[in-house]
């Protein structure tokens, strides 16, 4: 028997002629094989592709010098960019050439980033960062862009370009991290507040509030207080006073924050010595528990105390005086 052919190598090297559109098809994949008849256009591998549409020249020509961005105009920059989208869909991802169209499709459209950081301008961040942040953006819409969806890439960049610097903002500006269930709904409070101030001439109420958003009183509440969270100021900040600036000047006086919001109760550490005293009180035999109320509770003296017992003052004395080394030693083994 001859042997049969195995369709699934292929020769280690190529023919070392090269074969025309005279010599017979190679069906198994031969790597030598090249386009047919040019004239043919029945053959598949004939006919020529043709040329993208939009592109500056075939794919394997280099591109065009491109002028510095900020030397292109809008239209100009927006006219390029199709262009260079249209190449960027032909190109191999990790390539040379693709990593030089889409940073050459980066610095044309860096005006959208700015013109969208613009709008938080009046934030606390630096706006070097909202740029980097917007840049970010930016770059997602490039790798997600379609130019078959038949829309101006800025209409499709923008929503992206800023929807990343909110995000931004939400990750990174509150004081205290909160849910994000609650810094949602601390944007719908103060929209809401908004829209009912101008229509009731008034700030509206928890009750107006849950009602206009559809939720609960105690939502409402909840996101009222996580709000406080947003930004924090200095204990040592001074308040705006009629008299006063409220800058560094006012630091430490009478009407700081820390001043305002509390002091330090010395009644606090006798709340916890007597929840430890409870359970050793409790321990104690009668006489000395009646003793102890006699003496701390209705403040009556040794000598009193002698005579609501039918005992000797020194008696009274001693007793208490052992008692109270007792508790003293419970509380030290407690600690």
């Amino acid at each position: 028997m001859s042997p049969r052919l195995d369709a699934t190598r292929v020769p280690p090297t190529a023919p070392s002629t090269p074969m025309t559109s005279d010599s017979p098809a190679n069906d198994l994949g031969d790597p030598g094989r090249v386009r047919g008849d040019l004239d043919d256009p029945n053959d598949p591998l004939g006919a020529p592709e043709p040329p993208a549409a939009g592109l500056p020249g075939p794919l394997d020509e280099p591109l065009p010098e491109i002028p510095p961005a900020d030397t292109i105009g809008a239209l100009d920059a927006r006219a390029l960019s199709r262009t260079l989208f249209a190449r960027l869909e032909l190109l191999d991802e990790g390539t040379h050439e693709h990593a030089y169209v889409r940073n050459t499709l980066v610095e044309l459209n860096l005006a959208l980033v700015r013109f969208a950081a613009a709008r938080f301008r009046t934030r606390s961040e630096p706006m070097e960062d909202i740029v980097q942040v917007g840049t970010i953006g930016l770059i997602k819409a490039i790798d997600r862009f379609e130019l078959s969806r038949g829309v101006e890439f800025p209409t499709f960049a923008m929503p992206t370009i800023i929807g990343e610097i909110k995000r931004f903002f939400r990750d990174t500006s509150w004081s205290v991290r909160v849910p994000r269930r609650l810094q949602e709904l601390r944007l719908d409070l103060a929209k809401a507040t908004d829209e009912l101030a101008q229509r009731l001439d008034r700030s509206p109420t928890v009750a107006e509030l849950a009602a206009h958003l559809g939720i609960g009183e105690d939502e409402v509440v909840e996101g009222m207080v996580a709000s406080n969270g947003y930004t924090a100021s200095s204990l040592d900040a001074g308040s705006m006073t009629a008299g006063g600036s409220g800058g560094a000047e006012d630091s430490g006086a009478e009407g700081s924050l820390a001043d305002r919001i509390g002091y330090e109760d010395h009644a606090i550490e006798g709340v916890e010595f007597i929840e430890s005293l409870k359970p050793l009180i409790a321990g104690l035999p009668a006489r000395d528990r009646q003793i102890l109320s006699l003496r701390f509770v209705a403040n009556m003296t040794q000598s009193d105390i002698g005579d609501e017992l039918g005992i000797s003052q020194m008696h009274v004395s001693r007793l208490l005086s052992r008692t109270l080394v007792k508790l003293r030693r419970g509380l030290t083994l407690d600690e």
